[in-house]
């Protein structure tokens, strides 16, 4: 830990006269030990998933509790969100039970993270003889890979494993079927992406209505280019619009009152999708929107204190002033979409069902958190803000994001 402490201090006080050539030596160097690195901690991540089970189990927990909250800790101490978190746990215990030659690949420095986890991913659903095999057929020498890339890298992993077995990825499908679903995320520049998760020719076929939409109104004389035809005919045909920017603005828009009506340029902001650029918003508006809530934000910290609303039904106003106030998921890192409402400090211990005590959080960080060891408490600060402490005694501290309207 310490010789890793000193490495930390000296990298950004290295040489820096020196040649190209040096320089290409470091990149190299540096990727090695990044993947090195990467196997500790893949291995320390098992490590700790095996000595909680145990304390789990020996505390008398059935055993589809025990180990949960592991991918949550791991993922606060990455600095990344629950999911990440989980999904490094998964790796580390693939990589330290079934997948011994990879492991030794990444030691070594030249098997990164992400072409672990593609190996991982991709040999999931097969027996624990085939992952080992196609372990030992992709991994056991590392010439085999060298001069792949990724894709070719995913793309032999797959071979292998559709002629090891067929029968598994006919079940493995069946399984996506169920999984189909749609998603909506932010893009930059105040768009966004609509995901589609679908059986593949059914995607090949939404693809080529929209494609034939397009070529007919370029044929007709459409100025529009081919894409944002497709993208225009997309939303239309989902909406039922006849024009596709004629949707009306639905959503809970916070805007600082001197960007709406005095020309400032702090952007405003959509709970759970982030800023959107003021001329935008106030476009937005102007377009008509249906309501606007006005809220209440303190000027010096940017604290969402009170809210109003022109609709006359709002059965959960706390709620949805939790939502407005937090984003998104407020365990540090996560970033995920609210789904839950949580006391932080527990009901059983006098925790107030209220907006100080209250907090927004994905279902998978709500539920870790239920886990033996974590507990969390409201503390002060600039806005609302508590602290959560995990089972090895590592604290982290939550902090509202700042709304506009602050100094």
């Amino acid at each position: 830990m310490i010789e890793l402490e000193d490495l930390i201090v000296w990298l950004p006080n290295r040489k820096s006269d020196v040649d190209d050539a040096t320089r290409i030596d470091r990149i190299a160097l540096y990727e090695r030990a990044k993947n090195a690195l990467s196997a500790a901690q893949a291995e320390e991540a098992a490590a700790l998933d095996a000595s909680v089970r145990k304390k789990h189990a020996a505390a008398g927990l059935p055993q589809h509790r025990q180990g949960k909250g592991v991918g949550l800790e791991i993922g606060l101490a990455r600095r990344e969100s629950p999911k990440r978190g989980n999904l490094h746990l998964g790796l580390g215990k693939a990589l330290v039970a079934e997948m011994p030659r990879a492991l030794d690949r990444m030691r070594e420095g030249v098997l990164t993270e992400y072409r672990a986890t593609i190996l991982a991913r991709e040999t999931g659903y097969l027996t624990r003889e085939d992952r080992a095999r196609i372990d030992e057929l992709i991994c056991g020498d590392a010439t085999t890979f060298d001069g792949w890339s990724d894709r070719q890298f995913e793309q032999e992993i797959k071979k292998f494993a559709y002629q090891l077995e067929p029968e598994a990825v006919v079940k493995r499908h069946e399984r996506a079927l169920n999984e189909r679903h749609v998603s909506v995320r932010p893009a930059p520049d105040a768009m966004t992406y609509v995901t589609a998760l679908v059986p593949l020719i059914q995607g090949v076929a939404v693809k080529a209505a929209l494609k034939r939409a397009a070529d007919a109104a370029k044929a007709r004389g459409d100025g529009r280019s081919h894409s944002q035809i497709e993208a225009d005919r997309f939303v239309e045909l989902l909406t039922g619009l006849v024009h596709a920017d004629e949707v009306p603005l639905t959503v809970n828009l916070t805007i600082n009152d001197h960007a709406l009506f005095a020309g400032d340029c702090e952007p405003a902001t959509i709970p759970g999708f982030g800023p959107v650029p003021t001329v935008i918003a106030r476009r937005w508006i102007k377009k008509g929107a249906r309501f606007i809530r006005r809220l209440y934000v303190r000027p010096t910290t940017g604290e969402l204190v009170a809210m109003e609303s022109r609709k006359r039904l709002f059965p959960q106003k706390l709620r949805e002033f939790i939502d407005i106030r937090d984003d998104t998921c407020r365990m540090p890192f996560c970033g995920a979409p609210i789904r839950h409402r949580d006391h932080i400090l527990g009901k059983q211990h006098g925790g107030a069902t209220s907006g100080e005590n209250g907090a927004g959080v994905c279902e998978g960080c709500n539920y870790a958190e239920e886990s033996p060891g974590f507990s969390a408490k409201p503390v002060d600060g600039e806005r609302h803000s508590f602290e959560i402490k995990t089972p090895t005694g590592h604290r982290y501290t939550s902090v509202a994001p700042k709304l506009p309207g602050s100094a």
